[in-house]
């Protein structure tokens, strides 16, 4: 398919504030490549997303075609295999994007949201409840924020020291690390400008690091709207997929009937067919009157998969 027709697109689903979007911002900045940007709504509900997802609501998505992609694991590493160069993903990266999307992030939502206080909406407080399963006591992280600047400031202290001899984590380019490891400093930087200034001080190689990130841009970007995508979609055949693993401790075979579900937050389970499963991804087929057959892929760390 050509890389300019519609089908070829990287279309990506996101919103401006979102810091995991920003992971996949940056990686298209990098690799230099143009892109469609449709905002999708930062609360529930969501209707030019949940049916390309079948009732995925996290951000971002990222969709080629009648393909799709949730979670920036799975992203990002669709993208480094489409666009092998520059080359972003090196050594113990994807470990480190984990540290990054797991530990980091969570000294960093205990901070944001301790400094926003009572300015954090109502109804994005229902959202986050409703999607996480617990309360979202933004008391109870304003009493944490002190602690957790300390823990903020030890995770921004491994960069730190990450940095000692070179521009970047991996070396003279920047990898997936920096850009995991980005999405925290940036979310922060922008929230909470005045804390972040105060718990990168001391620490100048960070600093001067997040300048080079920021200035590495997002690409060549061009609006499209949400109905605009999902006719993509309809009119796209899914792309064939191959490496299904059959020793994966699953024991499901491709056809089988399935659900998908995180482990951490938003465990709405997604069902399907499945197409392929090994030890990085979960793809499964979805058929709806609506947009006719699509694929959504899922990373296999973080996903749980079942029979249904």
């Amino acid at each position: 398919m050509p890389q300019d027709s519609k089908a070829g697109e990287i279309i990506l689903h996101h919103y401006d504030t979102s810091p995991f979007s920003e992971k996949v911002r940056v990686m298209l900045g990098v690799k230099g490549l143009s892109w469609r940007s449709v905002i999708q709504p930062v609360i529930m509900p969501k209707p030019e997303l949940t049916p390309l997802t079948g009732g995925y609501r996290r951000i971002p998505v990222l969709q080629i075609g009648a393909d799709v992609y949730c979670d920036t694991q799975v992203i990002l590493a669709e993208l480094e295999a489409r666009h092998r160069r520059p080359e972003v993903v090196k050594g113990a990266d994807w470990a480190v994007n984990l540290w990054a999307d797991r530990l980091f992030f969570q000294a960093s939502v205990a901070v944001v949201f301790g400094e926003l206080g009572d300015a954090v909406p109502q109804d994005f407080i229902k959202d986050r409840e409703k999607l996480s399963g617990r309360p979202f006591d933004v008391a109870a992280m304003q009493a944490a924020a002190g602690p957790m600047k300390a823990q903020w400031r030890a995770h921004a202290a491994w960069i730190e020291r990450g940095l000692a001899s070179k521009d970047f984590l991996a070396g003279s380019t920047p990898s997936l690390a920096d850009i995991a490891a980005y999405m925290n400093v940036w979310w922060l930087s922008r929230a909470a400008p005045a804390a972040a200034s105060a718990l990168l001080a001391g620490l100048p190689k960070t600093a001067g690091w997040r300048e080079r990130m920021k200035a590495l841009g997002h690409g060549r970007r061009s609006d499209m709207t949400g109905e605009e995508a999902l006719a993509v979609a309809k009119a796209a055949t899914p792309a064939a997929v191959s490496g299904h693993d059959t020793a994966d401790p699953s024991g499901l075979a491709p056809g089988a009937a399935v659900a998908v579900r995180a482990d951490d937050y938003g465990r709405d389970p997604i069902e399907g067919r499945l197409v392929a499963v090994n030890a990085e991804r979960i793809v499964i087929a979805r058929d709806s009157d609506d947009l006719g057959r699509t694929q959504v892929h899922f990373p296999r760390v973080g996903y749980l998969l079942a029979a249904v």
